[in-house]
């Protein structure tokens, strides 16, 4: 077995998460099979939750605030009836109400679904990952001292009604949403908008920035392709994946993670962030600032592409 440690291997490695397994279950998987201890994820999935799970191998894991900034896509399923402890279907039950007839009528759940859109703010789920002093949310809730948790604003981009399943009481949603929105917490918020109680029974995301659900690969191919040395042939070019303006820049400046003047056939606004290549490869990302171009994250001997 290959030691965990430091390796060659640097490279962003799009997973459709299977359901049951946490986030960091995916990335201890990721470091066996690629021997490289450096490995984190842009975005936490839930454990019930499957679909695009970015993680971040080497030293890409510096690109972890660039790209879990990026907005999200899911397909939601939230059912109504009952609210649990966690907003979602592995939660115990905590309430239950009568559900109304109205909420089988596609053009009443699309207008509470429009009521969604834009800018808001949210209570986070009491089982979360968010910490308040030092203490982190969910391992408060299950010592039965949850915390007090603030509201947080979110935006959320699109919220369209896929379809209504009367058997079940429940609607399947696509949702775009912004980083730090909690799906089940929008599904218990709409089910107390509806007069009831509600939770999200099944969530699988779609696409995170410029990644999609088709980008990813499975833990079988993940294996296979450990087992046959070629992992690097599943990592996502960094560049399409970052979705910045890039730029070549100097070579020595490069090599030492200098600050460079910015091009003059190249406009730069301002504050914008931009990836910078060397010998075709993501060598860091830089900000303009005054006219130069202050380095943020310098990848060293640049990262093959």
């Amino acid at each position: 077995m290959t030691r965990r440690g430091a390796t060659t291997l640097v490279g962003i490695l799009p997973i459709d998460k299977p359901a049951g397994m946490t986030s960091h279950d995916v990335v201890a998987v990721v470091r066996r099979a690629t021997g490289e201890g450096r490995v984190g994820h842009a975005g936490t999935l839930d454990p019930m939750a499957t679909g695009l799970l970015v993680v971040l191998v080497g030293a890409y894991t510096r690109l972890a605030p660039y790209l879990t900034a990026a907005s999200k896509d899911y397909f939601a399923t939230i059912s109504f009836g009952s609210e649990t402890d966690t907003d979602d279907a592995d939660g115990a039950t905590i309430r239950t109400a009568p559900v109304p007839s109205e909420i089988l009528d596609p053009a009443y759940a699309g207008g509470v679904l429009a009521s969604y859109v834009g800018k808001s703010s949210q209570l986070p789920p009491a089982y979360s990952a968010i910490k308040v002093d030092g203490q982190t949310a969910h391992r408060a809730a299950r010592a039965g001292k949850p915390l007090d948790l603030q509201l947080r604003e979110i935006d959320v981009s699109k919220a369209t009604l896929l379809s209504i399943d009367p058997t079940r009481m429940s609607w399947d949603v696509s949702f775009s949403v912004s980083k730090g929105t909690y799906v089940r917490a929008l599904a218990r918020d709409i089910g107390r908008a509806c007069g009831t109680a509600a939770h999200l029974s099944g969530l699988r995301r779609t696409a995170s920035g410029h990644l999609t659900l088709t980008d990813a690969h499975t833990l079988d191919e993940l294996a296979g392709s450990a087992a046959e040395g070629r992992i690097a042939g599943l990592f996502f070019d960094p560049l399409l994946a970052l979705g910045l303006s890039s730029l070549r820049a100097p070579h020595d400046a490069i090599r030492f993670g200098a600050a460079f003047d910015a091009p003059t056939d190249i406009a730069v606004p301002e504050g914008q962030a931009v990836s910078v290549t060397s010998d075709g490869a993501l060598a860091g990302i830089y900000r303009s600032k005054g006219g130069r171009l202050i380095p943020e994250v310098v990848l060293p001997g640049g990262a093959a592409a």
